[in-house]
C-alpha cells in the first residue's frame, strides 16, 4: 500500500465487478473462513489463494466499520456498471435545459449514495451532514452545467459543430466542481475539529487542524481527477470516430460505440484515481 502500484492493484480487486454475483452462502463460507484464520482454526488444505479470495470477497461486501452488507448498486465493484449508463447520459449531445438537469441530478443522487454506502463509520456523523452535501453538490453541479451550457448558445463567435463539442465538455467542470462542494460541505467540521493522528505503532497522539486540511485536499483533488478521464476522453474520442466512414453510414450506432468508451474511460479512471494517494499519511510535526 505504500506504492502506487501496489494500491492501484489492491483497488482493482475491490473494485471487481465479478463480486456482485457472489452469493450469500459464498460470502459467509469466505467470513468464516478468515475468522479461523484469525483464530488459527484453519481446516488443513486451505491455500493462500483461497485466502485472498475470501478477503476480497469480505472487503468488496463487507463495510470494514459497520460489518453489514453493502447494498450492491452502492458498492465500489458496482460503482462502474451502474455508473457508466449515467455518464453516457451526461455525454448525450444536444441536452435540454431539462435533460442537463435531470443527469446532473442523478449522478449526483448516484455519488451521495455510494459516498454514504461507504463512509467512515468509526465516528458517528449526523445524516443532516451527509444531507446538506447532497443538496450542495446538486445545486452546484445543476447551476454550473445550466450556466456553461446557456453561455455557450449565447457565443455568436462559435460555428454550431465548435458549439456542440464545446458542449460536450460542460459535464466535466460542472461534476468535479460539485464532488469538491460536496467534500467541503461534509467533511468541514473535520477542520475545526481537526482528525485523529497516530505515532508510527498506531497510537492516537492527539488531533490535528493541520492533518485535516492534508486529508480534505487529498480528498479533493481525488474528487476532481476521477472525473476528468471520464468526461474529457469519451467526447475527444467520439469527435474523432464520429468522422469515420462506419458511424456515418450507421449512425445508431454511435450510441453503443459511446457507451463502450465510457465504460473503458470509467474502468481506468476509478482505479487510478482513488490509488493516487495512501489511506494512511504522513504529516511533519
Amino acid at each position: 500500500q505504500t506504492s502506487f502500484y501496489g494500491r492501484f492493484r489492491h483497488f482493482l480487486d475491490i473494485i471487481d465487478p465479478r463480486t456482485l454475483f457472489v452469493t450469500e452462502s459464498r460470502l459467509k463460507e469466505a467470513v468464516q473462513l478468515l475468522e479461523d484464520y484469525k483464530h488459527g482454526t484453519l481446516p488443513p488444505g486451505v491455500t493462500n489463494k483461497e485466502l485472498w479470495g475470501a478477503q476480497k470477497i469480505k472487503q468488496a461486501i463487507i463495510h470494514p466499520d459497520t460489518n453489514e452488507t453493502i447494498f450492491m448498486p452502492f458498492r465500489m465493484s458496482g460503482y462502474i456498471p451502474f455508473g457508466t449508463p449515467i455518464v453516457v447520459g451526461l455525454l448525450l449531445p444536444n441536452q435540454t435545459l431539462t435533460s442537463t438537469v435531470f443527469w446532473q441530478w442523478l449522478n449526483q443522487s448516484h455519488n451521495a449514495c455510494v459516498n454514504y454506502a461507504n463512509r467512515n463509520a468509526t465516528k458517528p456523523s449526523p445524516t443532516s451532514k451527509f444531507i446538506q452535501g447532497y443538496l450542495g453538490a446538486v445545486i452546484s453541479a445543476v447551476s454550473i452545467a445550466v450556466g456553461l451550457n446557456v453561455l455557450v448558445q449565447r457565443a455568436n463567435k462559435f460555428t454550431p459543430a465548435t458549439r456542440l463539442l464545446i458542449q460536450r465538455f460542460v459535464p466535466f467542470p460542472a461534476v468535479a466542481s460539485a464532488n469538491i462542494c460536496n467534500v467541503v460541505l461534509m467533511r468541514h467540521t473535520e477542520l475545526e475539529e481537526g482528525i485523529d493522528v497516530l505515532d508510527s505503532n498506531g497510537n492516537i497522539v492527539g488531533s490535528s487542524r493541520i492533518a485535516a486540511k492534508h486529508a480534505l485536499l487529498e480528498t479533493a483533488l481525488t474528487r476532481v481527477v476521477l472525473p476528468m478521464p471520464i468526461l474529457v476522453l469519451p467526447p475527444i474520442i467520439m469527435s474523432i470516430l464520429e468522422k469515420t466512414s462506419l458511424l456515418r453510414s450507421h449512425p445508431r450506432m454511435i450510441l453503443p460505440v459511446q457507451s463502450l468508451v465510457c465504460l473503458a474511460a470509467f474502468g481506468l479512471a476509478l482505479p487510478l484515481a482513488i490509488s493516487l494517494f495512501p489511506q494512511m499519511s504522513e504529516v511533519s510535526t
